[in-house]
């Protein structure tokens, strides 16, 4: 099953077409402003 990078504050789910793990350190959640730490891998639905 494929896995989603989501953010916990405002449940953005990232979609680009870097892979999350090769974003830089200082991106930021285009929704809500929060960084990488605040996203965890969660399974698609």
């Amino acid at each position: 099953m494929a896995k989603q990078w989501v953010c916990t504050v405002c449940n953005y789910v990232y979609d680009g077409e870097t892979p999350f793990e090769e974003l830089p350190d200082d991106w930021a959640c285009p929704v809500c402003g929060v960084d990488k730490s605040f996203f965890e891998q969660r399974d698609a639905e």
